[in-house]
C-alpha cells in the first residue's frame, strides 16, 4: 500500500488532521513529531513542515528516506500576491518557486543551480483532485463558519486559483516588499515560506506533491492582523475538510 504525506503548516492545522485520524501513533524522527495512522483507508503520515525552506526540506527528505511515503500533500496558509487573489481565496499551486534564490550572474535569477530549473510543477493529477476538493471544502466552510470567526471577509464570494505559488526565507509583510515581488514575478499568486523547498525535494526523490494554501493576508502592511484568529478558526477548519474530501476520493 502506497503512504501519504499529509504536511501541516500550522499546529492547529495538524491538530485538525489528527482527528481525523482514528489510529494515530507518533513516532519521533529528525527531531519531530511524526503521526503515522489511517484515513479513509489510506495509508498516512501527518507532521508539521515548520518554517522556513531548510526545515520544510528537511521534513520532506525525512518522509521519503525514514517514512517511505510516495505522495505528499501539503495545506497551510499564505500571502496574497496577484491582484485578483483576495483574503479567503484559495490557491492550489500549478508551480512552485523560490523567489530568493538568486546564484547570478553565474546561473539566472531564481534558477536552481546545477538543474536548469527555476520552477518546479505540481502533480497534475493530484492537483486536479485537489482542486475539486477544495470547491467542496469552501462550500462547507461557507455552509459552518460562524459570523463572530468570520473576521469579516466574504466567504460567498471567495474563488478558488491555480497557479503559481513563491517561496522564500521571509515573512513577506511590507506593502513596498509584495510590489516588487509582483513586478519580478507577475504571474505570481501567492507567497509562502516552505512549498518550493519540497517541491525540489520531490523533484529529486521523483514524488508527486500538491500543495493548497488559504489566503490569509494580502502579504502586505497589514499582514499580521487577524492572522492567529484565521488559522484557528478557517485555516484549520478548511485543511480538514479538504483533505477528508481528497482522501475519500482518491483510488487507494
Amino acid at each position: 500500500m502506497s503512504r501519504i504525506a499529509l504536511i501541516s503548516a500550522m499546529h492547529e492545522e495538524l491538530a485538525a488532521v489528527l482527528q481525523r485520524m482514528p489510529d494515530e501513533q507518533k513516532t519521533l524522527h529528525a527531531g519531530r513529531e511524526f503521526w503515522l495512522g489511517h484515513w479513509h483507508g489510506h495509508e498516512v503520515v501527518a507532521v508539521l513542515s515548520r518554517i522556513g525552506k531548510v526545515a520544510a526540506a528537511t521534513t520532506a527528505t525525512a518522509l521519503i528516506e525514514r517514512f517511505d511515503v510516495t505522495r505528499m500533500i501539503f495545506t497551510g496558509v499564505a500571502g496574497g500576491l496577484a491582484s485578483q487573489i483576495k483574503v479567503g481565496d484559495v490557491v492550489v499551486a500549478k508551480d512552485f518557486l523560490q523567489h530568493d534564490m538568486d546564484a547570478s550572474p553565474i546561473f539566472p535569477r531564481h534558477e536552481i543551480p546545477l538543474t536548469g530549473k527555476s520552477r518546479f510543477p505540481a502533480d497534475p493529477t493530484l492537483s486536479v483532485a485537489l482542486l475539486a476538493a477544495s470547491q467542496g471544502a469552501l462550500a462547507d466552510l461557507r455552509a459552518d463558519l460562524r459570523p463572530e470567526h468570520g473576521l469579516g471577509i466574504d466567504f460567498e464570494a471567495a474563488q478558488i486559483h491555480h497557479g503559481l505559488i513563491i517561496s522564500g526565507d521571509r515573512f513577506v509583510s511590507q506593502s513596498h516588499e509584495s510590489a516588487q515581488l509582483q513586478q519580478r514575478l507577475p504571474d505570481a499568486l501567492a507567497v509562502e515560506m516552505e512549498c518550493a523547498a519540497i517541491a525540489q525535494v520531490c523533484a529529486d526523490y521523483d514524488v508527486p506533491l500538491a500543495a493548497v494554501r488559504s489566503i490569509s493576508d494580502r502579504a502586505d502592511d497589514a499582514a499580521h492582523q487577524d492572522f492567529a484568529r484565521f488559522i484557528e478558526h478557517i485555516a484549520s477548519r478548511f485543511s480538514a475538510a479538504v483533505l477528508d474530501r481528497l482522501l475519500a476520493d482518491l483510488p487507494r
